[in-house]
């Protein structure tokens, strides 16, 4: 009994040891590329971010060439009525060398980290199907905003359905 009870703690442990050493750190609210070190969906490193200090937020980066891409709630699936802005996406980084950023956004449910989780995955999911759709990865970068700088500030589902989205900012 006193070994299973050694072995139990000894378990609980290791447990708490590697869910701490995981935590990555040194980020700050508000870090542009907070969260974001690698393709997580693969376990892949990005290549090099764009340009000298390009930021989906800086004047650089033309966030109005295409319309965002929706998703449900909770969601990372890219609805058929998406993917017809997409393929225009596909078609436009094929035919040049532009490089595009992807930004993913949330509403604002969720706790800060699991928002800034899903837009990256949001991100991932356009990202990927750009590639499948035969765009050169190493021309898209992603980034996520979370619940940061919601494109509608109302709560309720008409604001919330809004702010779910990926924008795309093409580098100048």
């Amino acid at each position: 009994m006193q070994l299973r009870s050694k072995t139990l703690s000894f378990l609980c442990v290791a447990a708490l040891a590697l869910s701490v050493g995981g935590c990555k750190k040194g980020n700050k609210k508000g870090d542009q590329y907070a969260g974001v070190d690698g393709d997580y969906v693969n376990g892949t490193p990005l290549p090099d971010r764009p340009g000298d200090g390009v930021s989906f937020t800086s004047a650089n980066v033309d966030k109005t060439q295409f319309r965002p891409i929706y998703f449900g709630f909770d969601s990372v699936d890219i609805s058929g009525s998406e993917s017809g802005k997409l393929d225009s996406v596909a078609s436009f980084l094929k035919s040049g060398s532009s490089t595009i950023i992807l930004a993913g956004f949330t509403d604002e449910r969720g706790t800060e980290e699991y928002n800034r989780a899903l837009g990256e995955r949001r991100a991932q999911a356009v990202r990927n199907y750009l590639i499948s759709a035969g765009a050169d990865g190493g021309k898209i970068q992603t980034v996520s905003f979370g619940e940061e700088m919601p494109a509608d500030s109302g709560s309720g589902e008409e604001a919330w359905a809004k702010n779910r989205r990926t924008e795309i900012g093409v580098v100048k």
